[in-house]
């Protein structure tokens, strides 16, 4: 009795080919939420608009709520990087206040935030599939544990809290200036706000 042949591995080509495929899925989504809203995006027009068939739709991200999640992931994580990139480079560079490692990293954040904005805007709102905005406040969470440590903070993490949730809405606001000068702008006074209320 012979064995089964062994499953053949992708190509590279065959990589790029489906990563082409989330990449076109995922610009063509975004579009659509940010022109209807996810309640009212359809399926339907974001397949249209990638020039994917709907079953690779299905394969690659299970359907609209795994899409905007899709979505969501990218965008926060892009975030993170930034603002961890931002830190790393500061303490090589000699910088060792945790205040001013933070207002670093939130630059970096917020900068995603105006860069992204199109994506940024899409979760300010709030709307979403069923379940996410559990999955932001953990998210939230996290990120309030991981700058309690950089803060170097003992106790409660309050201060970790306040300067965090006062990053995020700033975001928002940042997501929606009407120019590079606009965001610039908001993004330095946030800096500034941040600094005071560290103190």
């Amino acid at each position: 009795m012979s064995e089964p042949p062994a499953p053949r591995a992708r190509s590279g080509a065959q990589w790029a080919r489906a990563d082409a495929t989330r990449q076109a899925l995922l610009n063509a989504a975004r579009e659509v939420f940010a022109e209807r809203g996810y309640e009212a995006a359809g399926i339907a027009e974001i397949v249209e608009r990638s020039g994917i068939s709907v079953g690779s739709l299905y394969h690659h991200y299970g359907g609209k709520a795994g899409l905007y999640l899709a979505l969501w992931e990218d965008h926060t994580a892009e975030q993170e990087r930034r603002a961890t990139r931002a830190v790393k480079r500061a303490r090589t560079e000699g910088v060792g206040d945790p205040i001013a490692l933070f207002i670093l990293g939130a630059r970096a954040f917020l900068e995603v935030c105006w860069e992204q904005r199109h994506t940024s805007r899409l979760f300010s709102g709030g709307e979403g599939p069923a379940g996410f905005g559990l999955t932001r406040r953990r998210r939230f969470r996290l990120w309030i544990q991981q700058n309690t440590k950089l803060l170097g903070e003992q106790e409660s993490g309050m201060l970790a809290l306040i300067l965090t949730t006062v990053m995020g809405e700033a975001g928002r606001e940042v997501a929606v200036a009407e120019s590079d000068a606009e965001a610039a702008a908001l993004i330095d006074e946030v800096a500034a706000i941040l600094a005071r209320l560290a103190r």
